[in-house]
Formats: C-alpha cells, structure tokens, sequence
C-alpha cells in the first residue's frame, strides 16, 4: 500500500487539532504542555511530509530544529510548573492570578 503525503498531512491536521484543544480545556499545566508537544509534533509530520513529497531534506532539517527547541521550551516549561507548584502546591491554572501580588 502507497501512503500518500496527503494521508500523513491529514493525519498530522487531526493530530494538531486534538492539541489545540487539550490547550484550550485542560486546566492542568503539565497536561497543557504535553499538548503543545503535540501540536509541535504534529507540525513536524507536515514538514517531514512535505520534504518527501518534494524530495527534499530542508524538511527533515525543520524538523530537527523544531524538536531541539520543543526540547528547551519543555525544560523551561517544566521549571516553571515547579515553580509554580512550590508556591500554590497546585499545578492549576487558576491559582497564577495569585503570583501578581
């Protein structure tokens, strides 16, 4: 059976879409996080999709970079949860209008 790119690019759009949602619902910061990770990913899938469409290794080449900086972004992202776990003793959303004061 052939794949088409078209196949991946869906997939990679249904993949992107169950992201953004779990960004939008979730109040958890860990769980937000874990989608944006999905949402990079699936970002990565269209451009490895169309770098072999096209034949091309530029694609491949995004990609890479896009998951050495999805890498930093969760180490950031992490300490900051730890951060904000140590002073509410809560990963919730709600409880980070408390840090202005």
């Amino acid at each position: 059976m052939k794949i088409d790119p078209w196949m991946v690019q869906a997939l990679a759009a249904g993949i992107f879409m169950i992201g953004f949602a779990g960004v939008l619902v979730r109040r958890n910061v860990i769980a937000m996080l874990m989608c944006v990770e999905l949402m990079l990913n699936a970002a990565n899938m269209s451009f490895v999709a169309y770098a072999w469409q096209h034949a091309d290794m530029a694609g491949q080449a995004v990609a890479v970079f896009v998951m050495a900086v999805a890498a930093a972004g969760a180490a950031v992202g992490l300490a900051i949860v730890v951060s904000l776990f140590r002073a509410l003793r809560s990963a919730d959303t709600g409880g980070i209008t408390l840090l202005k004061e």
